[in-house]
């Protein structure tokens, strides 16, 4: 409780710098924007032997760009869209992704909906003797903008609504996805050694997720494959320890494994009862690979006796483009229950691409398992029930949309998103043959110059 309180008290100091920033961005705020020359500012260095830019060059510095969910890294070419501002020694960073939509579905087990997806991100980052120090918090309003506690999303599972499984929904992400305090100690040219403690977090494990992967950041809804892949992206009493070496990364975490209750306003607790570590590599400048491991404790309400081992490994590929940018990343995550040795895998494949700075196209291709839970719906568990595998689902999901900037140093885009499934002969006469999910949207990010 003690680091609690501490880290807590750290955020809440600086983060109002960040307001006083914006306020002041006509005199030296929203200056330093790729192609402008505003001293220490994006295309340069600062501080920190360096490490301090937002065009990293080297691994050392996109791990201390910190610019993705927890310690996870893409590839260094990997844009990052963000308004920024100096503050004296402080580097301040604004970041976010904002989905206002309606969803309809044509299943017998879909629904329609109007709702938002949203997170916001600020950071705040120094040089602090012979390394970085870096606070962020990240938050969401979709405790606010997502009604009765899930949005549709046909065939997935995971967590609790009312006490009851959710089926064929996603749940909203907490109001407090993320606050962190973060510290990158220089050893030497070539190394590296990491520090993270927060009291929401996301401990080494998995891939960045989701709602914050560059090949998925078009996407307006959650990844089928969440639950196998990428779902401690909010876990609570998270440490991590990292060590880095040119081109190599490992970490080790510790955190509290139960997932979020369905109070999605405040932030639980809990002591540090599960594990993982994660290997990194980044041997290029467009290439970023990992392999995480981990053992989760009671990571489900409704099987509160079930103890998960996870498993993931993801390649990641960024190319600029003239105009735009092109990133893809293959993905595998895989859940082993330690109880009855059900083993659930989720394989994913992202690729979004930028072309004449306004337009976006994407898709998102995967092959998931899913549990004789789904058959359910959202029904309250029989007794003695135990869930095991009924069969794998597969998501093909294509999009469009374009930017009509409306507001200065906002990317506004209106787009269109549509996804076929492939369903096997077991749920089709409860799904039916070809279900089919559309999502017309619009989409807000803040940027600058031309990193959208």
């Amino acid at each position: 409780m003690r680091l609690r309180s501490t880290i807590l008290a750290v955020l809440l100091l600086f983060f109002p710098a960040l307001a006083g920033a914006q306020q002041g961005k006509k005199n030296d705020g929203m200056q330093g924007m790729p192609g402008r020359d505003n001293g220490q500012m994006q295309g340069t260095q600062m501080g920190g032997d360096g490490l301090i830019t937002m065009h990293p060059e080297t691994f050392l510095q996109e791990i201390a760009r910190h610019g993705t969910s927890g310690t996870s890294a893409e590839p260094n070419s990997t844009p990052v869209p963000m308004l920024m501002a100096m503050r004296g020694a402080w580097m301040l960073m604004f970041h976010a992704n904002a989905f206002v939509m309606d969803e309809q579905q044509s299943s017998p087990r879909g629904g329609n909906k109007f709702f938002s997806t949203n997170w916001f991100m600020g950071m705040a980052q120094r040089p602090l003797g012979p390394g970085v120090f870096t606070a962020r918090a990240m938050l969401s309003l979709e405790p606010a903008t997502v009604t009765e506690r899930r949005y549709p999303l046909l065939f997935q599972q995971g967590e609790t609504v009312f006490g009851k499984p959710i089926g064929d929904g996603q749940h909203p992400h907490d109001l407090f996805m993320e606050i962190a305090a973060l510290y990158d100690l220089k050893l030497g040219s070539k190394g590296l050694l990491s520090f993270y403690a927060a009291p929401v977090g996301d401990p080494a494990l998995g891939p960045v997720a989701y709602p914050h992967r560059a090949s998925a950041s078009e996407d307006p809804l959650a990844a089928l494959g969440h639950h196998q892949e990428d779902s401690t992206h909010i876990a609570d009493d998270v440490v991590t320890v990292g060590l880095t070496h040119l081109i190599a990364r490992i970490e080790a975490s510790g955190f509290h494994g139960r997932e979020p209750d369905e109070s999605r306003w405040n932030i639980d607790q809990g002591r540090i009862d599960s594990w993982s570590t994660r290997l990194t590599l980044q041997p290029g400048k467009s290439w970023s690979g990992q392999y995480s491991y981990g053992r989760i404790k009671s990571p489900e309400a409704l099987f509160p006796n079930e103890d998960q081992e996870r498993m993931t490994s993801s390649i990641q590929y960024n190319h600029p483009l003239h105009e735009g940018n092109w990133i893809s990343t293959a993905l595998w995550g895989r859940t082993r229950s330690l109880q009855d040795n059900s083993i659930f895998n989720g394989y994913a494949l992202e690729s979004t691409v930028r072309f004449r700075t306004r337009n976006y196209a994407w898709t998102r291709i995967e092959n998931v398992d899913r549990s004789n839970e789904l058959i359910l719906s959202e029904n309250q568990l029989p007794t003695n029930f135990r869930e095991h595998l009924i069969g794998s689902v597969q998501a093909y999901t294509f999009g469009y949309d374009h930017d009509i900037d409306l507001i200065g140093h906002v990317a506004s885009a209106l787009g269109v998103q549509v996804t076929a499934y492939g369903v096997g002969d077991r749920l089709k006469p409860i799904y039916g043959a070809r279900p089919v999910g559309v999502a017309v949207f619009l989409r807000i990010r803040p940027f600058s110059g031309d990193e959208r």
